[in-house]
């Protein structure tokens, strides 16, 4: 039997709050619907998490002809803020279609813009997804987009009205983590006033806390706790791993320097010797 686990509060850390398109939430975990062994699986493992944001696909669900109704029944069970995404899609016409079929059946104006270019990676096409973010914003919707970690195309995003963007830490589902660091480094310092998340690629706890470590204001992540053999206890190690990460990083981390310095200096110090 899947034992249930609660996250302990990080030093009263979870109760700071963040806004996502005005929306205060105290996690900074948001997770995803899919690939769990079992529906019952996926609500403990959400709940674990602290998650109170939740991506999940029409096309998978059909919730409009009552396809997947455990699953609709558990999700809405869980009280958390639905984040419908456009996976799947292949043109910005397609993806500006689900997202308004997914605007009148989940009753929600956040969508995750999901516009994929490459079939072998996965990878989000840019021309697309700018032209797709365009119409959608201007037909009130409040867009997510997943995008590849190029500096400007997260400028132009930026440009177009997006409060949030979600780089790629590496392909979806791949679990290889933080693959160019030095660009989502760049991204955040370049882009101070857009709430990031790093969306696709991450594999372990670790790679989440080095996301958060950067400067990241939350993680999105799926796979990784899914698939784990057990994806209940690995949700709550991501959880304490974003906590950690955010925490280290408002704390402020210590530059990396080139030569030893020690942490219990010698001069000044009385020296003590035995008679």
């Amino acid at each position: 039997m899947t034992k249930k686990y609660t996250p302990p509060l990080f030093g009263g850390f979870l109760r700071t709050l963040w806004k996502v398109y005005g929306v205060a939430l105290k996690s900074r975990f948001f997770i995803g619907s899919a690939l769990y062994p079992s529906p019952e699986i996926m609500q403990q493992a959400i709940k674990a998490s602290g998650a109170e944001v939740i991506t999940l696909s029409l096309r998978r669900q059909s919730p409009q002809s009552n396809g997947g109704e455990q699953f609709w029944e558990l999700i809405k069970g869980l009280g958390c803020h639905l984040l419908p995404n456009t996976a799947g899609c292949h043109s910005a016409q397609e993806a500006i279609t689900l997202a308004q079929m997914s605007r009148e059946i989940f009753q929600t104006d956040w969508v995750k813009l999901e516009v994929i270019g490459d079939d072998y990676n996965l990878q989000p096409d840019p021309f697309g997804l700018l032209e797709a973010t365009e119409t959608l914003i201007k037909d009130g919707f409040k867009v997510f987009p997943y995008a590849t970690d190029d500096l400007v195309l997260c400028q132009r995003l930026q440009d177009l009205g997006c409060e949030v963007i979600m780089p790629w830490g590496s392909p979806i589902g791949t679990g290889k983590g933080l693959m160019n660091p030095y660009a989502l480094k760049m991204i955040r310092e370049r882009l101070p006033d857009v709430n990031l998340l790093v969306d696709a690629g991450i594999g372990k706890p670790s790679d989440a806390c080095q996301a958060m470590e950067l400067g990241f204001d939350g993680v999105l992540l799926n796979t990784a706790v899914a698939e784990a053999v057990d994806p209940v206890t690995m949700a709550g190690a991501f959880s304490h791993a974003i906590q950690a990460g955010r925490a280290a990083y408002e704390s402020g981390i210590i530059p990396a320097r080139e030569s030893a310095s020690p942490s219990t200096p010698t001069i000044g110090t009385p020296f003590w010797h035995q008679t």
